[in-house]
């Protein structure tokens, strides 16, 4: 990994905080390096001062960049006008021509920029926390940690829970290696030896919020608990990392998700919404 890439994860460790969870998580850098550190490296944009990062974008689609900004810098004038600069013109590649679409932190100062200059509020996100300072109730199945021996096992729950979903054991094993799983934990739930659902969590280090990112249950054993249960394994295990909250994001749309993570004890916050810029 190249040196602006541990720096880029160590700054997403660093600006996580119980009282606003921060726009980018150094686990969905993680997760986005099952594809390869050569594509990891050309997703992830950069904006330093002094030496320091200051800002971090992950292109999560060829469309969608995720944005977050250091906390004590949100409101910078300086910076957002960059942001804002560099977004808005696709010769400076941050982002394409076209349609595209943002996500940063509700309060940057980029965003209301952004609003100035053809930019419009898009779909609705849902942010869900859970405070992990009590310990976790047992969840009912029986939880494995992934290995290198059970990335087949962990790949195929991935597909079988999401449409589209082309993960591999291969790409497990990338992302497994890569530095930020370091902190991190795949689990699969088993319903006595059926496996039925799967989480992998990534803590940011001990007193920080920890992430959830994927979440999913097996379509064929959808409907039985397994969703509130694998979830409840994922806040266990972050508890056990030394996280202080778990955190998830999902679409507001996705009102069974949310029902979900709530019925796990995690509490929705208000919702955040992307920035769309039309073609």
């Amino acid at each position: 990994m190249g040196t602006i890439l541990d720096e880029a994860v160590h700054a997403l460790r660093t600006w996580q905080h119980d009282a606003a969870p921060v726009q980018l998580h150094p686990g969905d850098l993680g997760w986005f390096w099952r594809f390869g550190a050569d594509t990891m490296a050309a997703a992830v944009r950069t904006w330093s001062r002094d030496g320091r990062i200051v800002a971090v974008g992950l292109l999560d689609e060829p469309g969608l960049l995720r944005l977050t900004v250091a906390p004590d810098l949100r409101r910078d004038d300086e910076l957002a006008r960059q942001l804002a600069g560099d977004l808005t013109r696709p010769e400076r590649g941050f982002l394409p021509a076209g349609e595209v679409f943002l996500e940063t932190p509700p309060g940057a100062l980029v965003r209301d920029l952004l609003r100035g200059d053809g930019w419009h509020d898009g779909d609705a996100w849902t942010p869900l926390v859970r405070d992990l300072a009590e310990a976790v109730p047992d969840q009912g199945l029986r939880i494995e940690v992934t290995g290198p021996k059970g990335a087949h096992v962990r790949a195929a729950v991935q597909r079988a829970a999401f449409d589209g979903s082309t993960f591999t054991a291969e790409q497990w094993r990338d992302m497994a290696s890569a530095p930020p799983y370091a902190d991190a934990r795949c689990l699969v739930g088993h319903d006595q030896d059926t496996p039925v659902g799967a989480v992998t969590v990534w803590s940011a280090g001990p007193g920080r919020p920890g992430l959830l990112e994927p979440m999913g249950v097996h379509r064929d054993h959808r409907g039985r608990g397994h969703g509130r249960a694998i979830t409840l394994a994922a806040a266990a295990a972050l508890r056990e990392l030394g996280s202080s909250c778990g955190f998830v994001c999902t679409p507001s749309t996705n009102t069974a998700a949310v029902a979900t993570y709530r019925s796990a004890g995690f509490r929705p916050l208000p919702a955040r919404l992307d920035l769309r810029r039309a073609a």
